[in-house]
């Protein structure tokens, strides 16, 4: 009963983050998630998503986030006049390759990208598509993780160094219940600075948690593998 109390609670709150507005200089900004390949094709990508002199955005085109949507990503938008698209945040499930797939199927989901336009920063944007993103009551039965690379961050338009950016960095997701992790993995361990971090939903099993454990140190367990091995 307590259970189905929190969910309901939470299907409220989620109902009520996903119309929220915010007021800007240069306009009235609102969010959409879980957004379906049709609408997103009826918006347009705003232009200035693209390569500055230290800077690359991580998508560029509307398109890409059309074939992400066409293959099952949750995406949340920032829309700019309701048709501009301003900022995105993107989840999906990582490639079945990949060492975070190894603890299930669809157990672990990934939060891919999170951007906002340079001329529309510090004001909220970035964690209101999260918000958006990361509400939804069936996430609580799965591991969001996340990686940090200290490399494709906007140093350049913060003014920040590295430890800052990625300290700014923590301090937002740690209020959105992530908590950050030690890993093995090899791009995490290349600069000090990068970052692991997950969130565990609340309906996440004791084994499987213990299993995150070992795989985050390239150790697949029994339950994963016929065999215990190394991720090299």
């Amino acid at each position: 009963m307590q259970n189905l109390e929190r969910l309901l609670r939470t299907v409220c709150l989620w109902e009520k983050i996903i119309n929220q507005y915010i007021v800007t200089k240069k306009g009235l900004i609102h969010f959409e998630s879980t957004l379906l390949l049709d609408r997103i094709q009826n918006l347009e990508f705003s232009s200035d998503f693209t390569c500055h002199a230290k800077y690359k955005s991580i998508y560029t085109k509307r398109k890409t986030l059309e074939q992400l949507a066409e293959n099952g990503a949750n995406i949340a938008l920032a829309l700019l006049n309701d048709k501009i698209i301003v900022g995105y945040a993107v989840l999906d499930y990582p490639n079945k390759k990949n060492r975070w797939a190894r603890l299930g199927e669809k157990v672990m989901i990934e939060l891919k990208a999170v951007e906002v336009l340079r001329g529309y920063r510090n004001h909220g944007i970035g964690r209101h598509l999260l918000l958006h993103l990361l509400s939804h009551p069936k996430l609580e039965q799965k591991i969001i993780y996340l990686t940090a690379y200290s490399w494709i961050w906007d140093l350049d338009y913060s003014g920040l160094n590295p430890q800052s950016y990625g300290d700014m960095l923590i301090s937002l997701y740690t209020g959105l219940e992530f908590m950050e992790y030690q890993t093995n993995e090899f791009n995490i361990c290349l600069k000090p600075e990068n970052i692991f971090m997950a969130k565990v939903g609340k309906y996440i099993f004791q084994k499987t948690l213990t299993d995150f454990k070992y795989l985050r140190f390239g150790l697949i367990t029994s339950s994963m593998s016929d065999s215990t091995e190394k991720i090299h």
